[in-house]
């Protein structure tokens, strides 16, 4: 594939993933409005002033689907991993509408999470032996869908981390010549800038548990589609730096909640956006600081996955990150 052809595909993919996205929330809102599909604010996790309405994952999966199937071929893999994508879509779309209870939600997720190791979607390492491949890419799987599902909790902030992934994935992929996983993900992008527009402080549209849900399920598979072991042995690795922010949240809720004796699947007011909220950031300053902290991930990652910096240096930097992560929460674990 010439390079003219590579910009073109992109560009194009982009594109009609942002136009399609960015006329079709409008029309979504308006549906939501009229059935009644809404958030509304509870005062405990739900802080929004008023019912917003939901139905934003859907714009973002049909834009992407649009885009898709115009500019790449379905073939047996990609048409599982649509599959399992679409699952996601549907169990939280059901969630949305119709509360389901969490064993119901998470059955589903590992059905869809079956469907995606089922095409082929698992971590191929050399360094992993065969037996522990596929548990390892299962837990993986499972850990991100419900990382954004609990990140999404206020204005922009799910799009924005999914956002900048997706970007930092695109630009690897770009490096790496794989063009094919560079298209996918710039029809992911176009939707996904498309419905910040409309998802940014203050809301008019939310992702609901579809959005996130099947936000979290792509993330989580795409990088199966890369090679990390081109230039690095280690470059596996990658992924979980550019991912640490939704990782770090989950983390954190687990070992908050198990701390206050809360089940980790109940909601709490331990999120970290809304704690800098209380602590009096506007949500634009919180996006700010999550997307700052994006591009030092990112750049961490490429520069490991090329190698540029070796493992040692990626886990000083690591363990630095980390210790700051913590040092800005460490309020929040002692009330």
């Amino acid at each position: 594939m010439t390079l003219s052809a590579v910009v073109a595909k992109l560009f194009f993919s982009f594109l009609i993933s942002f136009l399609f996205a960015f006329h079709l929330v409008p029309i979504l809102r308006n549906v939501a409005f009229r059935l009644n599909i809404l958030d509304v604010p509870d005062g405990c996790v739900k802080k929004h002033k008023q019912p917003t309405p939901y139905l934003g994952g859907v714009a973002i999966y049909v834009a992407f689907l649009v885009s898709l199937s115009l500019v790449f071929p379905f073939e047996n893999q990609m048409f599982s991993f649509l599959v399992g994508s679409t699952l996601l879509l549907f169990i939280g779309l059901i969630d949305d509408l119709v509360p389901l209870v969490p064993y119901q939600k998470f059955a589903g997720q590992v059905i869809a999470t079956l469907c995606f190791l089922r095409a082929g979607f698992y971590l191929k390492s050399h360094f992993f032996h065969n037996v522990w491949a596929i548990p390892i890419s299962f837990l993986w799987i499972l850990v991100l869908i419900n990382a954004f599902n609990l990140v999404d909790v206020m204005d922009g902030l799910a799009t924005a981390i999914a956002g900048a992934a997706t970007v930092s994935f695109l630009i690897i992929a770009l490096s790496l010549q794989q063009f094919v996983v560079a298209v996918i993900l710039a029809a992911l992008l176009g939707a996904l800038v498309a419905f910040f527009w409309y998802n940014k402080p203050p809301a008019s549209m939310y992702l609901g548990d579809a959005g996130s849900l099947f936000l979290g399920g792509f993330l989580a598979t795409v990088p199966f589609m890369i090679n990390w072991g081109q230039y690095n042995w280690h470059g596996y690795i990658a992924p979980i730096v550019i991912l640490a922010i939704p990782l770090l949240e989950i983390t954190t809720l687990i070992l908050v909640r198990t701390y206050k004796k809360i089940p980790f699947y109940l909601p709490s007011p331990d999120h970290f956006s809304l704690y800098f909220q209380s602590n009096g950031w506007s949500k634009k300053v919180v996006l700010i600081y999550i997307l700052t902290l994006s591009v030092i991930l990112f750049v961490c990652a490429y520069l490991f996955t090329f190698g540029l910096i070796n493992l040692s240096v990626l886990l000083i930097c690591g363990t630095l990150f980390l210790i700051f992560w913590v040092g800005m929460l460490k309020k929040k674990i002692k009330t």
